[in-house]
């Protein structure tokens, strides 16, 4: 793995340290930092006044009103925030969420047809978190007389919606979307900068950057998070056994099990858990999104040693195609990504017709490069990630097509692996003063990574493997008379004791016994 570290002159002092930081994040002018260090509150987004205007003669005309949403962590959040505020305001509205497997992803013109979304018998549907390419699915509400608002985050298509309600915006995830136009509909919370317990976590789900409206949006989305009124949220934080929800905990504990509900059921129980006042149904819904989510887990490891198993390692994009669970390709093309360092995409092939799942890497726009393949029948996402249908006779032409387009775009240097490193820090700038200028950055995430230093010549004391499985190092690390504890996860190599090396790492505070102490958690280390 190649070391990249973006700032070069040597550290002298915490000041020149927290100008480093703010310089490799593109943050020069007095303005940038200062809106960095201290993320306003006053976060705007402009709504169409024709989409108000609709809204407003459907509230005055008591029109039925669907909220069509997604079965992701993102776009239940989304349906609740809209739900519940078109409901408080005296809306005649109700949620929809696809099922994943009988209709799939998306508002489609098939949709009129299900008789789950007939009986609802709606004269305005609001998409949120998808419909910005659902060209025939608007085309056929508009024959039967049925307008559509399209709330949604998800790159363009290169055809023009037949609909003149649009909210689209690819800065923000669609539960903020779906927050700011809360926000204009609602008559009591209009100027007020609450209700962003869900977004946060829509936000940290879908992995938007958390830079600029985001960064305040997460900051004090998981303030409000900490302190929720959600019965449903409070008991799933009780459940995953942590104390402060933070980036992580959202990333890798409360998502997933409301992912869970959508990938293998349905996700109305995962929007039933955000939204219900019944502590005992909260208790109840809570416990069986995390059984699922463990049985997720289980068919996710059996999918991905499948796949492990049957991928080649020769294109530049790696295309695995077989029966596979449909409802977790997403996260077994993520582990490819993961262990290759390459673009992936996992198909469940069908009869007719298979569903994939791609992710990438930086630098490979994913979903330009699948869409310019002219052969999947329908299909969204973002340059890193996205889904798509494809007729199953045409996977193998799609399969060649793709590495050939991906040959003007994929070069070595963005195949080749990189751990980008703020800049080198001598251990004795490692202090408690240090840990409050990091925490000056917080919140981290994808956009936003936690500071990764590099220090030279650094002797390692001892060294001992711990966990479970022996996959884990514990080290103690010194330079110039000064130690700390290292942690290294799942590493496959054992530094020689009394030898020196390059380390990277980051900086974790650790409290215990009322004691705060400062370890190191190894990224790399130079042999």
């Amino acid at each position: 793995m190649k070391w990249d570290v973006l700032y070069g002159s040597p550290i002298t002092n915490h000041k020149s340290l927290i100008t480093a930081l703010l310089e490799n994040r593109g943050l020069k002018s007095k303005k940038e930092i200062d809106e960095f260090l201290n993320p306003t509150k006053n976060i705007k987004l402009d709504i169409p006044k024709n989409i108000l205007k609709r809204l407003n003669e459907a509230k005055k005309n008591k029109e039925k009103i669907v909220i069509f949403g997604d079965y992701d962590c993102d776009g239940v959040c989304a349906t609740a925030i809209l739900w519940e505020t078109m409901y408080k305001e005296g809306f005649d509205v109700m949620p929809y969420i696809p099922d994943r497997f009988e209709e799939g992803y998306g508002i489609k013109s098939t949709t009129f047809a299900n008789s789950k979304f007939q009986n609802l018998n709606p004269n305005l549907i609001i998409t949120v978190d998808n419909g910005i390419v659902a060209y025939d699915a608007i085309k056929e509400a508009k024959k039967r007389g049925i307008d559509v608002i399209v709330v949604d985050h998800h790159a363009l298509g290169n055809k023009k919606l037949t609909t003149p309600y649009i909210l689209h915006s690819t800065i923000v995830c669609g539960s903020a979307l779906a927050w700011f136009l809360s926000r204009e509909l609602s008559t009591v919370h209009r100027s007020l900068f609450t209700g962003l317990d869900l977004v946060a976590l829509g936000t940290v789900a879908d992995q938007i950057p958390l830079l600029g409206i985001n960064r305040s949006i997460v900051k004090y989305g998981l303030e409000e998070l900490n302190n929720t009124k959600r019965l449903g949220l409070r008991q799933i934080v009780k459940d995953v056994g942590v104390q402060n929800v933070g980036v992580y905990e959202i990333g890798f504990m409360i998502a997933p099990r409301i992912n869970a509900s959508g990938r293998l059921l349905h996700a109305i129980d995962a929007l039933r858990l955000l939204c219900t006042k019944d502590p005992k149904k909260a208790k109840e819904l809570s416990k069986k999104l995390s059984e699922t989510n463990i049985e997720r887990q289980k068919i996710v490891e059996g999918v991905v040693a499948r796949v492990l198993e049957e991928t080649s390692d020769g294109d530049k994009i790696m295309v695995i195609s077989g029966d596979y669970h449909e409802g977790v390709i997403g996260l077994a093309s993520g582990k490819v990504t993961e262990k290759y360092y390459k673009p992936s995409i996992v198909l469940s092939v069908g009869k007719e017709v298979s569903k994939a799942s791609a992710r990438s890497i930086n630098g490979f726009n994913i979903i330009e490069a699948i869409k310019e393949t002219n052969l999947i029948l329908e299909g969204g996402g973002h340059p890193m990630a996205a889904g798509f249908s494809i007729e199953t006779s045409k996977i193998s032409e799609f399969k060649t097509k793709i590495n050939e387009i991906s040959k003007k775009y994929l070069t070595d240097e963005i195949l080749e692996k990189k751990l980008k490193i703020d800049l080198e820090l001598d251990f004795k700038y490692i202090n408690i003063k240090l840990i409050e200028i990091l925490k000056k950055l917080e919140p981290f995430g994808y956009g936003n990574s936690q500071p990764v230093f590099t220090t030279k010549k650094v002797k390692v004391v001892e060294s001992k493997t711990v966990g479970s499985d022996g996959k884990h190092l514990k080290l103690k690390l010194e330079q110039n008379g000064i130690k700390f504890d290292g942690i290294w996860f799942n590493n496959n190599q054992t530094p020689i004791i009394n030898n020196q090396y390059d380390i990277a790492f980051t900086i974790e505070e650790n409290i215990w016994n009322n004691k705060t102490l400062i370890q190191l958690k190894i990224k790399d280390i130079k042999y």
